[in-house]
């Protein structure tokens, strides 16, 4: 994948073809879930746009369970905390980004210390993915490649590759322009689902797109371009379709029933093991 500021040349435009502002839950606003748009953009699934000013209640967000998917959290202001069922813990803070891989089946939990604004996406695991192993990657913000304006996150832009051991096919990035500024897109062949979700300012697509509002793009693998009206900060994905229908549990996501049956399998043994050894109640 090629990005740049300043394109050397007229790329054909990408209109929006759906946009929403989600549905907030107190501070979090969920803009994308597998039942609506995440059906629209699979393997993005899923997405919350997190912005509090208040104190929350400890822990944020409790210890729930996945199967099926992988969660990428990137936290654009504040810091925070995160543990999971494998026994990876750690601290997040402005800039850094933590992968969990729930494969077959994991619990997690965290807390926050706003003021806070982030987004945690959810993606679709392959069949060769959703009953493996759980595994996590944090990276801190020195350690995520950029490319430009662009940091990836997840896949690869012009030279820069992320070290996140994602499917492959998938690339997402978060972007930082001042008023004026461009970034064009360029997604690699076949990656023909492409979105944005705005967490302040606000910018043209050429379609305007505004804070708090995610836009889905129409079905192409044709360069997108980014014009920022205001200073702004984005993130945008980009990925070659997934091909399975959504299997949809409480919290997991899977490509077929069978393994939907085996992942919340997992997460019920796994929930016994925490509720023994007094983890939850």
């Amino acid at each position: 994948m090629s990005n740049a500021t300043q394109p050397a040349v007229a790329v054909a435009e990408r209109h929006v073809v759906f946009r929403t502002r989600g549905h907030a839950h107190g501070p979090v606003v969920r803009m994308a879930s597998p039942s609506d748009v995440g059906e629209m953009i699979k393997p993005f699934v899923f997405l919350d746009l997190i912005d509090t000013q208040a104190p929350l209640g400890q822990p944020a967000f409790g210890w729930h369970p996945h199967s099926g998917i992988a969660t990428l959290t990137l936290a654009i202001d504040g810091r925070g905390t995160y543990a999971e069922s494998t026994g990876h813990a750690g601290t997040m803070e402005a800039g850094d980004i933590e992968w969990m891989s729930a494969g077959r089946g994991v619990w997690h939990t965290g807390t926050v210390v706003p003021p806070v604004k982030a987004f945690q996406l959810w993606v679709a695991l392959p069949p060769g993915r959703e009953l493996a192993p759980a595994f996590s990657q944090h990276l801190s913000i020195d350690d995520i490649p950029s490319d430009g304006p662009a940091r990836v996150l997840l896949g690869r832009s012009g030279d820069a590759v992320s070290p996140i051991d994602a499917p492959p096919g998938i690339n997402y990035f978060v972007v930082t322009l001042k008023a004026g500024e461009r970034w064009t897109c360029q997604p690699q062949q076949g990656a023909r689902v492409g979105w944005t979700a705005v967490m302040d300012g606000s910018l043209l697509t050429p379609d305007p797109v505004g804070q708090g509002e995610l836009a889905v793009f129409d079905p192409s693998d044709a360069a997108i371009e980014f014009d920022a009206v205001t200073d702004v900060r984005f993130v945008v994905g980009t990925a070659i379709p997934h091909p399975h229908d959504l299997h949809l549990g409480n919290y997991s996501v899977h490509t077929s029933a069978a393994a939907l049956v085996e992942g919340e399998r997992e997460i019920v043994r796994i929930g016994h093991e925490l509720r023994a050894k007094g983890a939850l109640r």
